[in-house]
């Protein structure tokens, strides 16, 4: 690690409101890798007439495979096979032992349901466990959040880099159609997509990238035409360097260190459209672990208040950990910065 980054690095620790956040959403991301581990409606582990099964991976074992007589795939809910496990060996459940999309057919309270031993946040009014849908809803939200966070990136650096390393006619016509293209009304358009494009984890990937990438681009540009015309730019033109290399090797790596402080706040800002679009009904097909989907519950059984108090919390906490985190790193790579005295 250079001397400045090492700075850098320095300032970002001093900042322990932005450090602790970062600790606390690393935590969060391993928790979301592990749900199935923590939220599973199939055993972890059976031990079953000295044979070993792993369910939650094993999808293909039947109830034939546990003592019963038809050939469909084992219910680890059902009473039968619970019961006939038991008599020939063990297993080892996760922690809620429910998954998304498991309806709690043996509950005796009406749906919604409270909090209870059962279900420790309460079920929604499907009957589906509130904390398995919250944490298979942030595990799919982050994922798509990373993603579209990096394929924007990847998209607006590079039109940034385009721009302002040859500047002239191609800065000047790549900068009026990002004029035109961020004044279109994104909601209307979404809807118009919506209503003859079947909602997909993809197909909203690719819709949303088509209007997040531009917001890195103008960054990108403003260092590549400050850049293109410092000496070591020169140097390497002389020396006979193609302009992929001198944009890619000798200027991108500058660039790079004012996007970073942008990437928490796009990352947070596709979280929050994904949840706004679920909440519309325009986002994951029906059924979907969604945190948008858990918002509108909310909103619809305003007489079950903790589902909106279950969300508003998750959300809440997440989107202020990605700022604080963001403004760590802003003021972490600003250079008017000075380093405090610990």
């Amino acid at each position: 690690m250079s001397p400045l980054m090492q700075k850098r690095w320095q300032l970002f620790r001093q900042n322990t409101l932005a450090l602790w956040a970062g600790y606390i959403f690393i935590g969060i991301l391993i928790i979301a890798l592990l749900t199935p581990l923590l939220a599973n409606d199939k055993p972890l582990l059976v031990s079953y007439k000295n044979n070993w099964y792993m369910p939650f991976l094993q999808t293909e074992l039947t109830d034939m495979d546990f003592g019963g007589n038809l050939p469909t795939f084992a219910d680890y809910q059902d009473t039968f096979t619970q019961n006939e496990i038991k008599a020939h060996g063990w297993m080892i459940w996760a922690p809620v032992p429910y998954s998304y999309d498991t309806v709690d057919y043996f509950s005796v309270e009406p749906f919604p349901a409270a909090p209870s031993a059962r279900h420790w946040l309460g079920t929604d009014d499907q009957g589906r466990d509130l904390l398995a849908r919250l944490l298979y809803g942030l595990r799919l939200s982050l994922a798509f959040g990373i993603l579209l966070t990096l394929f924007s990136s990847v998209m607006g650096i590079t039109v940034g880099a385009i721009q302002g390393y040859f500047g002239g006619k191609a800065d000047i016509i790549l900068g009026r159609f990002l004029e035109m293209w961020s004044s279109l009304p994104q909601l209307f358009i979404l809807i118009i997509l919506a209503s003859f494009i079947k909602p997909t984890f993809l197909s909203l990937l690719i819709i949303l990238l088509l209007f997040s990438w531009s917001s890195l681009s103008g960054v990108v540009r403003a260092e590549f035409l400050r850049g293109r015309s410092l000496d070591y730019v020169r140097a390497a033109k002389l020396l006979g360097a193609g302009h992929v290399r001198i944009m890619f090797h000798h200027i991108l790596p500058n660039a790079l260190i004012a996007t970073f402080t942008y990437l928490p706040f796009i990352l947070s800002g596709s979280i929050v459209a994904l949840s706004a679009l679920d909440f519309l009904g325009l986002g994951l097909p029906n059924g979907s672990p969604s945190l948008g989907e858990i918002i509108r519950q909310g909103k619809e059984n305003i007489f079950a208040p903790w589902i909106g108090i279950s969300i508003f919390v998750t959300l809440g906490i997440l989107l202020s950990l990605l700022l604080f985190i963001g403004d760590g790193v802003r003021a972490a790579f600003d250079p008017n910065t000075k380093e405090r005295q610990s």
